[in-house]
């Protein structure tokens, strides 16, 4: 526990009944090395994470029947690349009921889209798990169906619920 009497004010001898020592001047610069270090890591992945060439936003979803949910989104990239995006339905026990992986060909550098997804029951959430360009995201949940369960066509289309 530190005392209230600075040790600059103590006798050498009390000093070195105690063992109080100056601290060497190399920790100052090894803590002061860290802390740079830890900093230039966050600003890096900083960077890194909002320097991504396309960019993705869910902007709204409805639920048009049990197996149709019209899903909204928007896509910022650069317009001479392709872009795979992956979306997915699921009901109120958070089981898949509809995942699909969209291609949006080159073209304009904004693309709004409204995906007709087809589902085995009604929607509960809707998420747009993630664009990139030049194939499907990296880090994108697999679909979750129950086992047994397989997913079905994609994207819906009126001739689907006729041949129900």
């Amino acid at each position: 526990m530190p005392s209230g009497i600075p040790t600059d004010q103590l006798s050498p001898q009390m000093r070195e009944r105690y063992g109080i020592r100056p601290t060497p001047w190399w920790v100052y610069t090894g803590v002061g090395v860290v802390i740079a270090a830890f900093f230039a890591a966050i600003a890096f992945v900083t960077v890194q994470l909002s320097s991504a060439d396309v960019q993705a936003e869910l902007l709204a979803w409805r639920v048009v029947s049990p197996e149709q949910v019209d899903v909204t989104f928007d896509v910022r990239r650069p317009g001479e690349v392709d872009v795979v995006c992956v979306i997915r339905a699921q009901d109120e026990t958070r089981a898949d009921v509809g995942y699909a992986v969209i291609d949006l060909p080159r073209g304009t550098t904004y693309v709004q889209q409204t995906y007709p997804l087809r589902t085995l029951a009604p929607a509960y959430v809707v998420e747009l798990l993630g664009c990139a360009s030049g194939g499907e995201p990296e880090r994108v949940m697999p679909p979750q169906f129950p086992p047994g369960v397989l997913p079905p066509e994609q994207p819906w289309t009126p001739a689907d619920s006729l041949n129900q």
